[in-house]
Order: C-alpha cells, then structure tokens, then sequence
C-alpha cells in the first residue's frame, strides 16, 4: 500500500487530520502515513504526540454521536431483542469507560465509542482512557524510530 503525497506534503497536520478521520465511522487507517512521516524528517516522538491527539479526538467525536443519541429509540429503529440490549447495558455499566482503551481497534473500536456515548459513559474518564488506548497504540507504532 502506498501513501498519498498529499497527506505528507499536509505535514503534521495532514497526521491529525487523517488520525481524525481514521477514528472515526469512515473506512480510513492512519498507521502507514505515521509510519512514512516517523521513518521521515519528523520526530517520531511529536509524530506519535499529534496521531494520537487527532485519533483521540476523532473517537471522541463519535462517542459524542453516541451521546446525542436516545437509546431507546436506535434499539426500537433496530429492532433489537430487549434481552440482548439489557445484555449490553449490564455491560457498559459494568465496565464503563474502560472499554474506552479498545477504542483503537479496527473496525470494532468505533462501534465501543459510540456505545460508550449511548451508554452515557463518564465523560471525564472515557477520554482518559481513550486517549491512554490510542496514544499506547501509536507508540508502540513509532517506538522502533526513537534514537
């Protein structure tokens, strides 16, 4: 797979705004062009800081979708079983914003911020442990080119 000139030529603010969007419903990933720009001219430390800020605030964003929502109404718009739907609230009381350090996952981890935004998970938490989630994932990505 290779990297759009486009987002390099953006610099590290091409990096937040494709970390944005990678966190969020759209079908995007982030991980090669922060690997370009850290193999790159940029420190790898700052290139590892913006992603994990714009990846952050990207789910942030869609826990905030999540929490304009009415549960009530998406699982009637569903047609969800309310036995399954109780499941998940048991869930989400259970473990609360600590599901917000899978946030990173793909595919999965935008469908967590959204619950986590329908389940009125603490505000305050959820982004710390989101950002804890997102900024692990992206040093481990960078750690190989910290001199």
């Amino acid at each position: 797979m290779e990297i759009d000139e486009g987002w390099l030529s953006m610099g590290l603010w091409g990096l937040f705004l494709a970390s944005f969007l990678a966190a969020t419903i759209l079908p995007f990933s982030s991980e090669l062009l922060v690997l370009a720009m850290a193999t790159g001219p940029w420190d790898p430390l700052v290139v590892g800081g913006v992603a994990s800020v714009g990846n952050w605030a990207g789910g942030m964003s869609s826990y905030g979708l999540g929490r304009l929502g009415d549960p009530d109404r998406i699982a009637r718009w569903l047609r969800s079983d309310p036995i399954r739907a109780a499941r998940w609230k048991d869930r989400l009381a259970r473990y609360g914003p600590w599901g917000a350090l899978l946030c990173w996952l793909p595919v999965i981890g935008d469908p967590i911020a959204i619950a986590l935004g329908l389940g009125r998970s603490p505000l305050m938490a959820t982004a710390a442990l989101m950002f804890v989630g997102k900024a692990a994932r992206y040093a481990l990505l960078v750690w190989p080119f910290m001199t």
